[in-house]
């Protein structure tokens, strides 16, 4: 037996066991049509927002509208902060490469979804066996080699958990280890609890040492780097879409030179804020 931790839990997303501006701009590389062959670079550049955009998206928003908006100005508002309700896991998650759709997911809510059942039952059922057999020791097998694990903030009771994984590079025919990064999201703060490392070691128990993936593990692990990238995209065009109407609210609102704040009157009015 080697000298590692046999890699027995989730795989793939599990982790229950074990005010504006933007900054710099970082390239993204993007996936190409071979499998076996490392992604070729995109020409997307894609903004690395601040940590705390999504509260102060809020922030500046409630200021817009405490000073007063128009109706349709007051619809655009509520769009913005309807996708932030239903979307802000996926924005969150999604614009940093972490997958949150069906079968990828390893915890939200604290419930618990197994990453081996995830490939084998969701993302490829045709070899539900061999993706099974990865957290046994009868063949080949996964062992965690290593994990740190960076806290962000205390969490508090009461409060949920979502737990998301990804690929940090696409795998090749020759891999034989890989590392997974990981995300923690506070339900409650709706930002990042932590962030986990994990490294893994593919290992091969009848010959008692190290081994490469499966092709077909190789094509899967594959499509699923690929659709991080695109994920990446979608949601960093998303966030920035956001941005872009609250600023543009604020400009309307409060921050325009004639700007003067709405404070009501006894008699309601037909007209929107003073312009």
């Amino acid at each position: 037996m080697p000298p590692y931790i046999r890699y027995s839990g989730p795989f793939l997303l599990s982790a229950s066991k074990i005010p504006h501006r933007f900054h710099h701009l970082a390239r993204l590389s993007g996936p190409s049509s071979t499998a076996c062959s490392k992604p070729n670079s995109s020409d997307a550049v894609l903004p690395a927002f601040p940590a705390r955009w999504l509260p102060d998206l809020k922030v500046r928003l409630g200021k817009c509208i405490i000073f007063g908006l128009s109706n349709p100005q007051i619809d655009e508002a509520g769009d913005i902060l309807r996708t932030v309700a239903q979307d802000w896991r996926e924005l969150l998650a999604g614009s940093e490469g972490f997958l949150t759709g069906k079968g990828r997911a390893g915890c939200e809510g604290k419930e618990v979804v197994w990453g081996d059942m995830n490939f084998a039952h969701v993302i490829d059922p045709k070899h539900k066996k061999e993706w099974s057999q990865l957290w046994t020791p009868r063949g080949m097998g996964l062992i965690l080699k290593s994990i740190r694990v960076d806290f962000k903030f205390p969490m508090k009771w009461p409060d949920k958990i979502s737990v998301y994984h990804k690929l940090r590079s696409a795998p090749t025919a020759s891999t034989d280890s890989f590392t997974l990064d990981v995300l923690i999201l506070s339900e409650k703060e709706q930002r990042p609890a932590a962030r986990c490392v994990e490294d893994i070691v593919v290992y091969d128990y009848r010959k008692g040492q190290k081994s490469s993936l499966k092709d077909f593990m190789v094509t899967k692990y594959y499509e699923t780097f690929s659709i991080q990238q695109k994920a990446m995209q979608r949601n960093a065009t998303k966030i920035q879409n956001l941005l872009q109407g609250v600023r543009r609210l604020e400009k309307e609102s409060w921050d325009r030179q004639d700007a003067m704040e709405d404070i009501g009157t006894a008699k309601k009015s037909t007209h929107g804020p003073a312009r």
